[in-house]
């Protein structure tokens, strides 16, 4: 019997209607990409308003702007340009806000405020002043230089103090695997000799023996220090008692006062230069510099500029601000060059720290390696003592 088919010729078979399994699976890898795609761009979207971006990045998208915009390309193109080539997600938003809030008529210094971790006040500043003056170009390349100078500075600083924070910190770790795991193996054979042990050997193991039953709640002793400290220099007065004590440090002092006095200076210029009025230049300059003296020194020296006096004279009754300092700045006020003297004291201060740094680390490493030796081999000879005085020890077993 013959079976006539019911189906019109042509019309799809019911697999043909159904999706391929192939393509049903791409399209849910693709629907989750997507998916997963839009959940980063809204977390980076967050972030964003309170990204803070690393002075190292600044100072290259700063001088990026500043070529862009000396050869003559629209402010919208040179962040679109800026926007394609950053690779940081965050950063990248910032700009793509940025430049469409320019283009909807807002001033580049407005849109740069919404993001004040971002872009820190020097930045703002110098963005109004350069559209003030309709020299964007040329003040932006001034503080792209200052940004560098100052990343170029404390990198110095950080790799000179690599080194040896590594080592102490190696040593330390060494230490206590001494202390904790290694010594009592001595203490237990020295246990059986039965005789008095000489006293740094009997030191070192009770100092073992006392880690030991107390390592967890010295860790937590430990961070809760660490905790207080944080806490007490966060606060008005603990953050006075910081800058000061550093200041004040036998090794490290130096170099910070005059890590310190160079920002003031270089920042002070770079502002007076780009025509920022003196007592916004005088917020900046005590925003920029973390140090309360400066900031107590620039709130005095604001009031007394306000009443018609002069900074030098400010200068003059400040411990803070060595003397050579003080004559140089008289003198840029008596030829109206106060500016360039600035510059030039920075540039002083920028040279005296990096012979400071590089003394310091030359100085630094015998001082570990004798530290090392002390304290490693100390640990070694108390505890090789008894062997040494073997036959006396041993005469208790007698």
């Amino acid at each position: 019997m013959a079976f006539i088919s019911t189906r019109p010729s042509g019309s799809p078979s019911n697999s043909s209607l159904r999706p391929s399994a192939g393509a049903s699976a791409a399209s849910k890898k693709n629907n989750f990409a997507a998916a997963q795609a839009l959940a980063k761009q809204k977390t980076y979207e967050k972030k964003a308003k309170n990204y803070k971006l690393p002075l190292g990045e600044l100072a290259i998208f700063t001088q990026q702007l500043a070529s862009l915009l000396s050869a003559g390309l629209p402010l919208v193109q040179c962040l679109e340009a800026l926007q394609d080539q950053t690779e940081d997600p965050v950063f990248r938003i910032i700009i793509r806000d940025v430049r469409t809030d320019i283009s909807q008529g807002n001033a580049f210094s407005n849109a740069v405020k919404l993001y004040p971790k971002a872009f820190n006040s020097l930045f703002i500043s110098m963005v109004e002043a350069g559209e003030a003056s309709g020299a964007l170009a040329e003040i932006l390349s001034k503080v792209a230089n200052y940004f560098e100078s100052s990343v170029k500075l404390t990198k110095k600083v950080k790799s000179a103090m690599t080194y040896p924070i590594a080592v102490i910190g190696l040593a330390i770790a060494l230490v206590n695997v001494l202390l904790i795991f290694v010594i009592p193996v001595f203490a237990s054979m020295f246990a059986d000799f039965g005789a008095k042990l000489p006293a740094p050997t009997q030191m070192l193991i009770d100092l073992s023996d006392f880690l030991k039953a107390n390592f967890f709640y010295l860790c937590i002793g430990a961070y809760g220090a660490f905790w207080l400290i944080n806490k007490f220099i966060s606060t008005p007065k603990g953050r006075r008692v910081k800058d000061e004590t550093l200041v004040k440090a036998p090794i490290f002092g130096s170099l910070i006062h005059k890590i310190s006095l160079s920002r003031f200076c270089r920042t002070y210029a770079t502002l007076i230069r780009s025509g920022v009025p003196i007592l916004r230049t005088l917020e900046i300059v005590a925003a920029a510099s973390n140090k309360v003296q400066v900031e107590d020194a620039c709130a005095e020296i604001a009031k007394h500029v306000s009443q018609g006096g002069q900074v030098s004279e400010v200068l003059a009754s400040n411990p803070y601000f060595p003397p050579m300092m003080k004559h140089m700045v008289k003198a840029g006020e008596s030829t109206g060059n106060v500016d360039g003297m600035m510059n030039k004291i920075a540039d002083f201060y920028d040279t005296e720290a990096e012979a400071t740094v590089a003394s310091l680390t030359s100085l630094i490493e015998p001082m570990l390696i004798v530290f090392l030796g002390v304290v490693v081999g100390g640990i070694v000879m108390a505890m090789f003592l008894p062997i040494f005085q073997l036959g006396s020890v041993a005469g208790g077993l007698q």
